[in-house]
């Protein structure tokens, strides 16, 4: 925030924010979507939620229909929100994912504009084409750079998992200095949550890869709450001990059993830390008004879109209940 604000200053989005909560999907709309004759029947619950009807039961319709919401919120809440630095935390995500479809289709030599996704603090459709003019002078510099080598990377060694790297680690240097340019020390904490479940991912996996210490320190990005130092040096099993005074401590322990080459599936344990992010926002429901309840409720928006997905790929796939119910997260609430 440019300048320090109180949290009465959010009083009456406040009070906004808690009429809209009362239309995020809830637990029994999802079991509504999951025991839906089809998928199709299933989409029709979102219109409790304030969803336009999708059309069509289909990955790309859905997709679509989401982006849709996703910038029709930023959109509302950015009439009413003076502190941009605090949309941007939870827009600039959105920005990178479309710049790795940009760096892949550009190698691939094959446009994929279907994939870009609407939400980010720049027009999908804008920033496709000064990419392809190479004239990204309107954007911010981490962005700038993390782009361009990205490219020369993924153009010099073919290896997109590479260039995804350099993309992510920009992403997290930018949620880093829009955090700090917003001076709200609960989005501190959310970031700081985030790149931990995101180091905690990596180092689980790089574990099941059998990746040693460097690669690991390559992945890795600062700015959670265990140092990188700690984690590159720790092995699989002390994980738990690592996370153990954070939201993700159950997410850390289940985490800590599976990282070993051939460890069993990832699927809970994605889960669960999902669910030690969802544990940090949900703090702002115990919060009468203030920034708080902002970023928790775009943070449900995120989840909410996350669910979404879940349950209706799944019906699309065919999936039964069960399964798709083992990979829904926490709700807000």
């Amino acid at each position: 925030m440019s300048k320090q604000k109180k949290d009465t200053d959010y009083l009456h989005l406040s009070a906004r924010i808690r009429v809209m909560e009362n239309r995020l999907l809830t637990q029994e709309r999802m079991e509504q979507m999951i025991e839906a004759r089809d998928a199709s029947e299933a989409a029709k619950v979102l219109a409790e939620c304030g969803y336009p009807d999708l059309l069509e039961a289909t990955p790309v319709a859905l997709e679509v229909l989401l982006g849709q919401a996703q910038a029709e919120l930023f959109a509302d809440l950015g009439k009413t929100v003076n502190d941009p630095d605090l949309l941007d935390v939870f827009r600039c995500k959105y920005d990178y994912h479309n710049a790795k479809v940009l760096v892949k289709s550009e190698a691939l030599g094959s446009e994929q504009d279907r994939l870009l996704l609407e939400g980010g603090r720049w027009n999908a459709g804008t920033l496709a084409e000064d990419y392809r003019r190479e004239d990204l002078s309107a954007y911010s510099a981490p962005f700038q750079e993390g782009v361009a080598r990205a490219r020369e990377v993924l153009g010099a060694s073919g290896d997109p998992q590479r260039a995804d790297l350099i993309l992510d680690r920009a992403y997290y240097q930018e949620l880093t200095n829009l955090v700090k340019k917003s001076g709200s020390p609960f989005l501190a904490g959310y970031a700081s949550v985030v790149i931990d479940s995101a180091n905690l991912r990596s180092a689980v996996r790089c574990a099941r890869l059998d990746k040693g210490q460097e690669f690991l320190r390559q992945v890795l990005v600062p700015g959670g709450s265990v140092p990188v130092d700690r984690l590159v040096l720790a092995q699989g099993a002390d994980l738990g001990a690592l996370f153990r005074d954070t939201t993700l401590a159950q997410a850390a322990e289940v985490g800590a059993a599976l990282a070993v080459p051939g460890g069993g599936a990832l699927t809970d344990f994605e889960r669960l830390c999902d669910d030690g992010v969802m544990a940090y926002l949900a703090r702002a429901r115990k919060i009468p008004f203030g920034e708080q309840i902002i970023i928790g409720y775009l943070y449900a928006r995120e989840a909410e879109a996350t669910a979404i997905r879940i349950i209706l790929a799944g019906r699309m796939a065919g999936l039964d209940g069960a399964t798709i119910r083992q990979r829904l997260r926490q709700t807000y609430g």
